[in-house]
């Protein structure tokens, strides 16, 4: 099969992911072997890829947002059928006994393993997953449209809880790539008002054409403060911003794994009981609750595809803001 992969971190203008040949891997026991037909890629595998992430071991295949094929059966397994459409996401294992799996927040999990950073990912023809981490797929959602739901709609999603949003409130979005365009279409089926701050004339001319109320730049002040904001750019400087966007008691949710430095807060911007929140990973309830409701609300997925061949230049569009939606491998 053939894999994308990364033997040393290193800038994406440098191309580090290498195309090569490998054996298709074998499904342990409790694991799957999934067939990929489709990949979505993310700026966390740009962090992967550029080394922002610790890496535990070299080489390692990136991706996260695997859509394809149940292929082959490892002994034991009983919840899955060969032929059955599943996506392979973010959480790739949790023990189950440590403190947080214990309190039902596996995505806290001490010893968790993630798809495309710990163990091997979807930038292949095929990968291994186990069994209850696979994610079964609503019907009538092409693989392509499909990958962008197992991350960037579901950790969007979860931004949206963490930040207490309620329907009918106004929420702004700070950045708008892959997850945020998704959130926004969320936050319509929830009767909210949404209101998008980026930099990119790409990114405001989609949020308008997905219903955003009012688009601007980062610089640019609503014209109403806000009841809840999601930054989803990795820009610590956007977190004052954001603070200063909601109104007291409102709530500040930052959706990324990796952020650039916070700067100092002045305390007035947290006063008044406004709350400032972090998303660290997924669940599988998470999982399963955004997959119903994307199939619930008619979620559309804007995607610019390209083959596993172009990885690179595809995480090299997303550096640069240049992906209207979210990029996707089209790999089958």
């Amino acid at each position: 099969m053939r894999v994308q992969e990364l033997r040393a971190p290193s800038s994406i203008a440098d191309r580090p992911l290498v195309l090569v040949e490998r054996p298709d891997p074998a499904p342990a026991p409790g694991e799957v072997l999934v067939r990929v037909h489709a990949c979505g890629c993310c700026r966390t595998d740009l962090h992967v890829v550029e080394g922002d992430l610790e890496l535990g071991h070299l080489p390692i295949v990136p991706g996260h947002q695997a859509v394809g094929e149940v292929g082959a059966l490892g002994a034991g397994c009983h919840l899955l059928d060969v032929g059955d459409r599943v996506g392979v996401p973010w959480l790739h294992h949790t023990d189950g006994d440590c403190q947080f799996c214990r309190r039902g927040e596996e995505n806290l999990c001490e010893r968790a393993d993630f798809t495309g950073w710990t163990v091997d990912g979807g930038y292949a023809d095929a990968l291994t997953v186990p069994e209850a981490f696979a994610v079964r797929l609503p019907d009538g959602l092409g693989d392509v449209e499909a990958a962008p739901l197992l991350c960037a709609g579901v950790i969007g999603y979860r931004a949206l809880r963490r930040g207490e949003v309620r329907p009918g409130e106004r929420v702004a979005l700070l950045g708008f790539g892959a997850s945020a365009h998704l959130a926004l279409q969320v936050l319509s089926f929830w009767g909210c008002e949404t209101v998008v701050l980026t930099r990119g004339e790409r990114h405001r001319e989609l949020a308008r054409e997905l219903g955003a109320s009012w688009v601007g730049h980062a610089t640019d002040a609503p014209p109403e403060p806000c009841d809840r904001a999601i930054v989803f750019a990795p820009a610590g400087e956007l977190v004052p911003v954001a603070l200063a966007l909601v109104r007291p008691g409102g709530t500040v949710a930052l959706a990324g794994i990796h952020m650039s430095t916070i700067p100092p807060l002045d305390y007035a911007l947290l006063w008044r009981e406004r709350s400032l929140r972090s998303v660290a990973n997924m669940t599988r309830a998470d999982a399963a609750e955004f997959m119903a409701l994307a199939a619930e609300a008619g979620i559309r997925t804007e995607v610019e595809t390209y083959p596993l061949e172009a990885a690179n230049e595809a995480l090299g569009a997303i550096a640069a803001d240049a992906v209207r939606g979210a990029a996707v491998l089209a790999i089958a």
